[in-house]
């Protein structure tokens, strides 16, 4: 039995990254789900590995974390020297644009609920969204990589969000870029991700069979 347990979905943007980067080490995991419908994340069972009560979670023996790039780091540390090198300079990583997260949560978790499509925000995400990848295309025109020559955080973090970005109505803010879209097609294609989208699609067939 796998001695670190990962609570979350694959559906979530956050969890995506943490299943990712257990992938490129090669780490064996427990996936633990979490039912957001029924209110899981705010349970006393959950708090108590997440106090601020959303996922993801992770436990490996006596070690809890949360939030995606504290669980990533701690993992690329822990295994420093076992695969890929997910450390060189991946400072970049912190500074991931939320407007993609506002556009996927407005398109797909907003009508899910009931919730009124607010087409302003969305405008405004892509807007603020755009800037950030003409930044993209910039620094990509000069790197293979946002961070370097190699693969490192600063990209897996951005995978599980693009992902989903490519689903809506906006994917031209990645096709209409050169650079960024041979980065996406690059980072989308390894097999960690391709085994984690496997995930998210049989995930998304259970959840909405019910």
């Amino acid at each position: 039995m796998a001695s670190i347990k990962l609570y979350g979905i694959p559906l979530s943007g956050a969890t995506g990254p943490v299943m990712i980067c257990l992938a490129e080490k090669g780490v064996q995991y427990e996936l633990v789900p979490v039912e957001l419908a029924k209110g899981e994340h705010k349970s006393p069972s959950f708090l108590s590995k997440n106090p601020f009560g959303v996922i993801p979670a992770l436990e490996d023996g006596p070690i809890t974390l949360f939030e995606s790039r504290a669980i990533t780091r701690y993992i690329a540390h822990k295994y420093e020297g076992t695969c890929t090198d997910l450390l060189r300079r991946d400072n970049i990583c912190e500074h991931r644009s939320n407007d993609d997260a506002i556009i996927i949560y407005k398109n797909f978790v907003a009508p899910l609920s009931g919730e009124t499509l607010n087409q302003p925000i969305i405008d405004e995400s892509v807007k603020k969204l755009d800037q950030v990848f003409d930044v993209y295309e910039t620094r990509l025109s000069n790197s293979k990589y946002l961070a370097c020559d190699s693969f490192t955080l600063a990209d897996l973090h951005h995978i599980p969000y693009i992902y989903y970005l490519m689903k809506t109505p906006w994917v031209d803010l990645v096709t209409s870029r050169p650079h960024v879209k041979a980065w996406w097609d690059d980072i989308s294609a390894r097999p960690s991700f391709v085994e984690a989208a496997k995930g998210i699609d049989a995930f998304v067939h259970f959840t909405t069979a019910k």
